[in-house]
């Protein structure tokens, strides 16, 4: 009589017989910023590629669920709010203004799916093989493609050289919290709520929080945020995020920090929040229609079989690599929020193609302490290298350069003045060390300071680079020139 194990393995033998072969150079798991750029990357390289996902459209949570339809809502709400607070003293005359919130959802819908479909475009342009599926490991070298709803028609075992394992993250849960998408829900979501809510309560100061309590807030909600930190903002450098949450505050928003979230339930169309103070232990209920969970994300690793393998990952649940994106295997290796690092679209494109050279010339590199972040707010935040406090923990000596944009005249042209541009430099050098800007267009003009960095300028160096006039630009001049010597128009 045949043993159960050798029963299974006939069965899986006789499984792979009748299931659909292929064979690649590279194969990458997750079609997200990540995989998808190092799959273009591979295929531009000469290398035989192919992405498997299974969501059914390309773009992983940033184009889907994310960055993009995030923004979409940010920029339409933003605009809306102006015309209906702002534009008379544009002398703009409007009249009544209303949000039509079913068209203000298909906006961002429409978006998403040219962006998505987009990149299934640049898949055919460059010859990368799209496999609609789920992806699992059956070997060093094999990888399984499982049909999913619109996907593949039947499995697909492929022999693939290399294989990048990029499936990204997913959202945190609370615990002792059912999301349920309608009336407590996660970053998704937030993003396709089919009314304004009177009253929204956000469990998290960071970004994505922060985000959507300005999206709601201009629609008409009244907006609380719930953080466990005495500070929002997360990794902000301090004097910015205390800036900001001023500035948020002045627009309506309520910040509860330090503050303990212990339960949450929903009850018909409305939802308490019992929270706690973490000081003084003050225990009080919250009630609100909607309440957004937004405390985080983690590695998504579900099926993918790692432990057939034996990959590891940390107690954190990332997929364990070395500096060149190894795991124990040197042909598998693991990019972007399935791994170390900060999650973030364009740090996994730059290590999807930092992999993908690697794989070519043996040779890749991503410089982590060069990574900008963007909260998309109004005013914007932006920074990239070091805050203030880590260079006081590091013991570094620092001079500080600052210009408000209350002084640049573009902004003063813009009626948008809020905020500063500050620049943090080595006290003798004055090496660009960290850049944080918090004000109109912060995004784009925290690429000039990444810029910098990258090239090792210094404060004379961004100061003595002529800006055109007038511009935003000019207030991180005159920031770099405030750290070298004197700001010229402050």
């Amino acid at each position: 009589m045949l043993s159960s194990t050798y029963h299974k393995a006939l069965f899986s033998t006789a499984s792979r017989q009748l299931a659909k072969t292929a064979k690649h150079d590279v194969v990458i798991i997750g079609g997200g910023p990540g995989g998808y750029v190092a799959a273009i990357k591979a295929a531009q390289l000469g290398f035989n590629t192919a992405c498997i996902e299974k969501r059914g459209s390309l773009g992983g949570t940033c184009l889907n669920v994310g960055c993009i339809p995030s923004k979409a809502l940010l920029n339409n709400s933003h605009l809306y709010h102006e015309m209906k607070h702002d534009a008379d003293k544009r002398g703009i005359v409007v009249g009544d203004v209303k949000m039509d919130i079913p068209k203000f959802q298909a906006a961002k819908d429409k978006i998403v799916k040219e962006l998505t479909g987009g990149i299934e475009m640049l898949f055919k342009k460059n010859g990368v093989t799209y496999y609609k599926g789920n992806g699992s490991f059956e070997g060093e070298h094999q990888v399984k493609v499982s049909p999913v709803e619109n996907g593949v028609k039947e499995e697909v075992l492929i022999d693939a050289e290399n294989i990048i394992i990029a499936t990204g993250s997913e959202v945190t849960p609370f615990p002792g919290i059912t999301i349920d998408e309608e009336r407590i829900v996660s970053s998704t979501g937030i993003l396709s709520l089919k009314e304004v809510p009177k009253k929204l309560a956000i469990i998290g100061g960071g970004i994505i929080g922060l985000e959507m309590a300005s999206v709601y807030s201009r629609l008409g909600s009244e907006v609380t945020i719930i953080e466990f930190q005495p500070a929002i903002g997360a990794t902000m450098d301090e004097e910015v995020a205390k800036t900001t949450q001023k500035f948020l505050s002045k627009q309506g928003l309520k910040f509860k920090t330090s503050t303990k979230v212990l339960a949450a339930s929903r009850d018909g169309d409305k939802v308490s929040v019992e929270v706690e103070g973490v000081k003084n232990g003050k225990k009080e209920t919250l009630e609100a229609e909607v309440l957004l969970v937004a405390i985080g994300r983690r590695p998504y690793v579900q099926n993918l079989n790692l432990e057939k393998l034996g990959l590891d990952v940390d107690k954190r649940g990332r997929v364990v690599i070395d500096k060149e994106f190894n795991t124990k295997y040197p042909h598998i290796k693991a990019i972007g929020d399935v791994t170390f690092g900060p999650m973030l679209a364009h740090k996994a494109e730059e290590e999807g193609v930092a992999a993908v050279e690697m794989l070519k010339t043996g040779h890749g590199h991503v410089n982590y302490g060069n990574i900008p972040s963007v909260m998309y707010s109004h005013p914007e935040v932006a920074w990239v290298g070091k805050t203030e406090q880590e260079l006081k923990a590091e013991g570094i000596k620092y001079k500080v350069g600052k210009f408000p944009f209350l002084a640049n005249s573009r902004a003063k042209t813009n009626m948008d003045t809020e905020g500063f541009v500050k620049v943090l430099v080595d006290a003798e050098s004055e090496r660009l060390l960290g850049g944080h800007i918090v004000g109109p267009s912060a995004g784009e003009l925290i690429a000039e300071l990444g810029l910098a960095l990258e090239y090792g300028a210094s404060a004379e160096d961004i100061a003595r680079t002529c800006h055109a006039h007038p511009t935003l630009t000019e207030a991180v001049k005159e920031a770099a020139l405030a750290a070298h010597f004197k700001p010229i128009n402050f």
